[in-house]
């Protein structure tokens, strides 16, 4: 199709209105992307193999087909000016295959990094910044050896794949070490994996940064509470100190200049009880703790990533409000939709998924606040999320002589 790009700034392209986006993955992330994209007057296109998908119901027209199907990938790609993703399980190389028909500005090299833990880990450590220790390792003689170094309680993970805890195991002591083995000794062999050492985290956190290519952006950071491997709530903005809040905005900026960011980046993090700040993970798109800025921020995740790939200017972010996230879960939807008519506060969305399934995310509420504590106890106080109450990890506050300003840092 005709290109709809117009030169501005030396090399870096501009996307003008009225072009297209093709978005692979029809999920809630691809329907939040979309409606931004929209309000600026891109047309949308979606690859996902079900039909009338979450972004398929805001779109302008879907392909339907399995992510990894690289002749649907090259359907989307003739009918786009630019492809982006909304996650990071897509086959790096079907998109390469169709860069001469299509822009990919967030490139392929951040898909290879994220869907790696082993890149992931070597990324984020070449650029100075903190994990957890890790290992690599490829058997079950390995897994011993690597215990032997980074000690019990350790975490192994699948070294693709996986999210919300899937193909990850605890081991606290030999027990579970054993199980492992005999996982394997009933033919479940023994996939490319990482070990990492256990964080004795005060809590955890995350923090947004968007780009387009040249310059970068960073949102606040959040605190996370996750319950069942699952995020449950976010509370924006973190009450940590002015060096915790620095600190993750330098770790989110030094990263998205070594990628080249455009679009937007989450990195999950680790704060300890002393004070460090810990990278744990990083997802190449928007993220569920993001989700409080489409209410809070001046502008949000999604806003920024569609400037971002398109190759527009970014505002600095500014916290308008403190706010509370909390995700509504398949099991949460009934409740939660009897209390509406009494919760005028609740900015409710709702990600139009036909199929209703336990701990699948099916929407999210959000609630602007001046007392975010306050606000945090009266969601938990409905009653609608009681079931995830044996799930709760004691917060612990960080030494924090100050508290952190509201919004990030700009590049």
């Amino acid at each position: 199709m005709p290109s709809l790009f117009e030169e501005t700034h030396g090399a870096t392209q501009m996307l003008q209105p009225g072009s297209t986006i093709g978005i692979i993955g029809g999920g809630q992330l691809g329907r939040m992307m979309a409606l931004s994209a929209k309000y600026m007057g891109f047309r949308i296109g979606v690859l996902d193999p079900t039909p009338d998908c979450p972004t398929a119901q805001v779109a302008d027209f879907q392909v339907v087909g399995e992510y990894d199907d690289k002749t649907a990938i090259h359907d989307l790609a003739e009918k786009s000016d630019v492809l982006t993703y909304e996650f990071e399980n897509v086959d790096a190389e079907s998109i390469d295959e169709v860069r001469h028909l299509v822009a990919a500005p967030q490139g392929t090299d951040l898909l290879r990094v994220t869907q790696d833990r082993i890149n992931e880990k070597t990324f984020i450590n070449k650029h100075g910044i903190e994990t957890a220790p890790w290992r690599e390792v490829n058997d079950f003689d390995e897994l011993e050896a690597a215990i032997d170094d980074l000690h019990y309680p350790c975490v192994l993970k699948t070294r693709s794949g996986g999210y919300d805890g899937h193909g990850q195991h605890v081991l606290k002591n030999d027990m579970d070490l054993e199980k492992i083995r005999a996982r394997g000794d009933r033919g479940g062999g023994f996939p490319p994996s990482i070990l990492e050492g256990f964080v004795d985290f005060a809590f955890e956190a995350s923090i947004l940064v968007s780009g387009n290519g040249r310059d970068y952006v960073t949102f606040p950071i959040v605190r996370n509470d996750h319950r069942n491997n699952i995020l449950h709530m976010t509370i924006a903005p973190a009450e940590v100190s002015s060096e915790i809040a620095r600190t993750a905005h330098e770790m989110a900026l030094a990263l998205a200049k070594g990628f080249e960011l455009a679009g937007t980046l989450a990195i999950e993090l680790f704060v300890t009880k002393d004070g460090r700040v810990i990278v744990n993970e990083l997802a190449p798109r928007p993220h569920n703790s993001g989700h409080y800025t489409i209410e809070a921020c001046s502008i949000d995740q999604f806003d920024a990533h569609i400037r971002g790939i398109a190759g527009w200017p970014l505002i600095q972010p500014k916290l308008l409000s403190p706010a509370v996230m909390v995700n509504v879960l398949g099991q949460h939807v009934l409740p939660t939709r009897a209390q509406i008519a009494t919760h005028p506060e609740w900015n409710v969305h709702d990600y139009g998924k036909a199929q209703l399934r336990h701990n699948r995310k099916m929407g999210h509420i959000t609630v602007l606040t001046d007392d975010t504590a306050r606000t945090v106890a009266e969601l938990e106080a409905t009653g609608c999320w009681d079931d995830l109450k044996p799930y709760a990890r004691p917060f612990v506050q960080p030494s924090a002589p100050e508290t952190a300003g509201a919004a990030g840092t700009e590049a």
